[in-house]
Parts: C-alpha cells; structure tokens; sequence
C-alpha cells in the first residue's frame, strides 16, 4: 500500500512529458518513464499523463500510447489519463485504448475524462470530430463509454478490446460544471487546482453536497491538482520553479513552445500585468525547501480536505524533477499527524 499523509491523504503524479529546449521527444518520452519509475520506488499512488495538441512542449498527445510506455517502465503504481479529452473523440475508440491498457497493466489503469478540447479549432478539425456538439454531448458521451467499458451490448456489439474491463472512470475539471457531474453519476472528481484555483472551494462543495453513490463509487473521492517545485535550497526551488513560468507567460501570450532553462530572477523581471497574473496561478504552488512544502501541503488539506493530492510541476531538468519528487514525499510524512479529510 502507498504510504498516505494527513493521516488519509493520498499522494500522486501529474507528468506532462515535457519537451526541453533542445531536447527532443524521445527523449522527454525516456524521462517520463524514468520520472513514473523514481514515484513508483518513492510510493506515490498514481502516475497520471494528459492529453494537449499542437503544443511543441508538451509530448503526450497519443496519451493510450503514452501510457503503455509507462506501463511497460513500471511494476505497481497505477497510471491514467488526467485526462482524456472525450469531446476530441468516439467513446468506442477510448473504450478500446483503454480497454487494451487494461489487459496489458491489469488493475492499474484509470481513466480521467475531460470536456474541454484542450486545443484550438484548427485542431479539433483535424481530428476530424465537429465543432459542434462536441463538449455538449459530454454527458452522453460518457455514459456510452462507462456502457462499452461495462460489456454493455445493447449497441449490438462489444467493445473489444474494452468490454468487461470496468476501468474507473473520473470526471475531471475546473470548473462547476465537473463538480455537478461527478456528483451526478458517483464518479470520482479531479480538480484542475494547479493551473485553475479560481473555483476550487466551490467545486468541492457542490461536489460533496450532490454526490450520489454509484457502482463505481460509494462515498465521494476528490482529487486536486498543485504544482511542487522543491530542491534542497529555497534559492534553487525558486531558480527551478522559473521554467514553468516562462511556460505560462508564453501560453498566455499566444506564444508557446518548448520548456526553457530555469533564468534567476525571472518572476522580479517581468511586467505587474504579468507577475499579477502568475502570483494568481500560484495559489495551488510551492516553491521552497522540504520544510516549505510540508507547510504549504499541510494548509491546502486542511482548506480542502481532499482524498488525494496530485503533484504537477514541469522542471526544465529531469534529475531535479525527480529529486524535487523525493523531497515532497519526505515533506508530507512530516505532516502524517494531520487529521484525516
């Protein structure tokens, strides 16, 4: 069993693959599996990846593909989606991948399902789905897929591979609209904190007051996002926490690509507009020492008293990605006295 902190609180990996400038994609593809390796020793519960297009930093497009290389790199820790985009594609083919997955990595495979395309149109074009109906036919759309993955065959077939393997399924997202069909169906919920902390509290709320208990799920089970940068200084934390910075202040400006080396001082150098926007962002972060962190993680189980918590954190460097692993891991076995959610 994973070790758990906060008395019930369980720890996991959010990893995007992320493509360094000047490194290349099998590359980011080794230190991926590297990464879910050093969390499996370490004890975290999951290892999930994500599915974004057309983005030149991040390597984890093919997520089913992905996964079965991290599968294949790992022995226990249970590895998924965080998330599949559905509205980007026919439930029959994820039913499918992850019905595959499933028979290759018995009881270690999760599906976490989003809304939102998670790209532009251009894109969604050419992925030859509609830009119509897409994020509206979510509900539908996972009711089918929960129907393939359950052996369902009142379609007139079975999914195969797919049928019979029950594989979890999560309702993921940022906003209200997650919350209420979590809660809707008994799904497990994740909350996309790391990168949307506006409507966190709220979500949570909504989610726990509607919750109605399913097959899959008899009580609620949340699961929140929040980006750890830590390093055995704080000066060193903050240099590595400047990549991801950079990655946002280039997103948000119509300008992405690769992720860049740390720079010292970044945050000190840019505009307010922009120091406003990331200050912003990085409610759901810790940049520090393993003291820091255990601080900052001991004061968001206590805000949210989630179930879970799911590290992201892109790290231009992948041995610091991996050391800052190990040092939240100490962090939260120092905060094990907390009382349960």
């Amino acid at each position: 069993m994973p070790p758990h902190i906060g008395g019930m609180v369980k720890l996991s990996v959010l990893d995007l693959v992320p493509v360094t400038e000047g490194g290349t994609i099998t590359e980011a593809l080794a230190h991926a599996a590297a990464l879910a390796s050093h969390a499996e020793a370490l004890g975290y519960h999951r290892y999930w990846t994500a599915e974004h297009h057309g983005m030149p930093g991040i390597a984890s497009a093919a997520t089913s593909v992905v996964l079965a290389h991290i599968g294949a790199a790992t022995k226990t820790i249970r590895i998924g989606a965080g998330g599949i985009m559905l509205p980007n594609h026919a439930p029959l083919a994820i039913a499918e991948q992850f019905g595959t997955l499933e028979a290759l990595f018995p009881g270690r495979v999760d599906l976490g399902l989003g809304r939102a395309p998670g790209t532009d149109q251009h894109i969604v074009k050419a992925l030859r789905r509609t830009l119509s109906g897409g994020a509206e036919s979510f509900p539908q759309d996972v009711l089918e897929l929960q129907a393939y993955l359950a052996g369902d065959a009142r379609p007139g077939f079975l999914a195969t591979p797919g049928a019979g393997s029950n594989v979890p399924i999560w309702i993921l997202g940022s906003s209200l609209y997650g919350a209420q069909l979590a809660a809707a169906y008994g799904l497990p919920y994740g909350f996309a904190s790391h990168f949307a902390p506006d409507a966190l509290d709220e979500a949570l709320h909504i989610y726990r007051r509607d919750f109605r208990p399913s097959e899959q799920l008899r009580t609620p089970y949340v699961m929140a996002g929040y980006n750890v940068f830590a390093a055995d200084t704080q000066e060193e934390a903050d240099l590595l926490a400047s990549s991801m910075m950079q990655s946002f202040v280039a997103l948000r400006t119509g300008q992405p690509g690769k992720i860049k080396p740390p720079v010292p001082g970044y945050f000190d150098s840019l505009p307010g507009q922009l120091q406003a926007m990331l200050a912003h962002m990085m409610q759901t972060w810790s940049i520090g020492t393993k003291d820091v962190v255990a601080r900052d993680l001991a004061a968001f189980i206590r805000r949210t008293r989630v179930d879970e918590i799911i590290l992201g954190g892109m790290i231009h460097n992948p041995v610091a990605r991996r050391h800052s692993l190990s040092i939240a891991m100490e962090a939260a076995q120092q905060i094990e006295e907390l009382p349960a959610p």
